[in-house]
């Protein structure tokens, strides 16, 4: 699982793997280690009506309706989504999505990675 944070907008990108693991196992979670403690970013299957974000004790927690996860590892639904309002009354957009393979090399293991719809375009 790749995030990506800019300003108040996170972007979760998921592998084949990780996208049928949150379908079916209700959660994904990845770790990054620092020398005095750990960022955690985690997404789980919820009960709410919409997807939801907290951060708590270095831990970013999305939460998605189980509604939306349906079939969302076998069907062409490529992302899901939540701008929430904050307290503060500023947004915070939130953003899950399938990750594809790169149209050029980068040096990533992208074994499973979807495939890239525009791998076709560029190469027909």
């Amino acid at each position: 699982m790749k995030i990506r944070i800019k300003g108040n907008t996170i972007r979760y990108r998921l592998t084949r793997s990780e996208v049928t693991a949150l379908c079916s196992k209700g959660s994904v979670i990845e770790t990054t280690n620092f020398n005095t403690s750990t960022f955690t970013y985690l997404i789980k299957k919820s009960e709410l009506s919409r997807i939801t974000a907290h951060f708590v004790e270095n831990t970013i927690t999305v939460q998605v309706p189980e509604a939306m996860l349906a079939n969302w590892d076998t069907n062409t639904v490529i992302g899901l989504e939540n701008t929430l309002i904050l307290d503060d009354k500023t947004t915070l957009a939130i953003l899950i999505e399938k990750d594809f393979t790169c149209l050029d090399e980068r040096g990533e293991d992208e074994s499973d990675n979807y495939p890239n719809p525009l791998a076709k375009k560029k190469n027909g």
